[in-house]
C-alpha cells in the first residue's frame, strides 16, 4: 500500500468494529518517552474477538503496528502510517487459579506481580522489576533480577495476519534472549504463568526489596523507557557505556543517565531524532572504546521527520 494513501480513503477501507479508531492520534501520548509523530488511524480493539475481526476482514496490504503501554519504545518523529493497534482496557484482565496465572496482553507486569503475592505465587515477584504490559512481555521475554517470561509462561495466546487466534506453548514461541522467533505479525493477547506456592508476606517483601532497589538505580522518576540496549553475552550494556565516557552525554533534549547509563532520559524537550541519534553515537563512542556491538533493546519504530 502506498504511504501516501489518504486517510479519510483508508478508513473507508477498514472493517466495522467495536472498538474505536482515531485519525491523526498523537503518539507521544502513548510512550513513556513522550515523544514521536501520529498515527495515521489509531485502533482501539473492545476485545479478542473485536481484534481477530479485524485482522480478518483489512485488506492484507494495510500496514499494521502494535503498540502496548510504550514503555519500551521509541516513535519516530515522522509518526506510522496504516493503522497502529493499542491494545486497552478489553486487555487488562488477570485471573488467579491455584498457582497459576492468567493475565491479558494490556495488563501491567506491576500488576501481575502484586496480585501473584496477594494470591501467594511465588516465582513472578521479577515482573514488578519490568516497565510495560504483559503482552510486550510475552513478545520480548522480558526479565529482570533473575527471572524472565520464559521460565514461568506455560502458555500464551495469540492473533496472527489472518485473525486466527493461537494457543502457543514456551517452545512454540521459540524464545531467545529479548526476543522470540515467531513472525512479528503475530499480536500476543493473553499469557498463562505457573508459579509456586509461598508466605504472601515472603513474596510482597522481595517485591519491596526490587522497587526500592529500582528507585535506587534508576531514573524511574524521568521521562525514560526501560534499558535502551540489550547487555551483551557476559558483559553489562551500562558498564561498557560508562567505560567509554558516555555518562551524562546529551544531543538536544536527550540525555544518557547520570544514575544508569543504560537508561535515556527526554529532559524536557527532545524528539525522537534527538534520542536515537543520541543512542546511535553511544554505540558509536562503544565501539570505538571496548569493540563491542552494542544492539538497541528499546524498539524503534515509525518513519524519520
Amino acid at each position: 500500500m502506498p504511504n501516501s494513501l489518504p486517510t479519510a480513503e483508508l478508513i473507508n477501507q477498514l472493517p466495522h468494529v467495536r472498538g474505536s479508531y482515531r485519525a491523526d492520534a498523537n503518539l507521544a501520548k502513548t510512550n513513556w518517552f513522550n515523544v514521536g509523530g501520529n498515527a495515521q488511524i489509531l485502533f482501539r480493539p473492545a476485545d479478542i474477538d473485536d481484534l481477530s475481526f479485524f485482522m480478518k476482514e483489512k485488506p492484507l496490504d494495510i500496514p499494521v503496528t502494535i503498540l502496548g503501554v510504550g514503555s519500551n519504545l521509541l516513535v519516530r518523529d515522522g509518526g506510522i502510517d496504516g493503522v497502529v493497534i493499542k491494545l486497552g482496557r478489553g486487555f487488562t484482565d488477570i485471573q488467579v487459579d491455584g498457582t497459576t496465572i492468567t493475565a491479558s496482553a494490556a495488563a501491567l507486569d506491576y500488576n501481575v506481580a502484586n496480585i501473584a503475592a496477594q494470591a501467594g505465587i511465588d516465582g513472578l515477584s521479577f515482573l514488578s522489576g519490568v516497565p510495560g504490559t504483559i503482552g510486550g512481555a510475552l513478545a520480548m521475554n522480558a526479565g529482570a533480577y533473575g527471572g524472565d517470561i520464559a521460565s514461568v509462561l506455560v502458555s500464551a495466546k495469540a492473533v496472527d495476519e489472518k485473525g486466527d487466534l493461537h494457543v502457543l506453548t514456551p517452545k512454540d514461541i521459540g524464545y531467545i534472549y529479548r526476543g522470540n522467533t515467531l513472525p512479528e505479525s503475530m499480536i500476543f493477547v493473553e499469557g498463562t504463568f505457573k508459579g509456586s506456592k509461598a508466605d504472601p508476606q515472603v513474596i510482597k517483601k522481595q517485591i519491596e526489596e526490587i522497587t526500592a532497589k529500582r528507585q535506587e538505580t534508576q531514573p524511574i522518576k524521568e521521562r525514560t523507557s526501560g534499558s535502551t540496549f540489550k547487555n551483551p553475552e557476559g558483559k553489562k550494556a551500562w558498564q561498557l557505556i560508562d567505560e567509554a565516557g558516555c555518562r551524562g552525554l546529551q544531543i538536544g533534549g536527550a540525555q544518557v543517565s547520570e544514575k544508569h547509563c543504560n537508561f535515556f532520559i527526554n529532559t524536557g524537550n527532545a524528539t525522537s531524532t534527538d534520542i536515537e541519534e543520541l543512542g546511535e553515537l553511544v554505540r558509536k563512542k562503544v565501539k570505538e572504546k571496548t569493540g563491542v556491538d552494542l544492539q538497541w533493546e528499546v524498539k524503534i519504530i515509525g518513519k524519520s521527520r
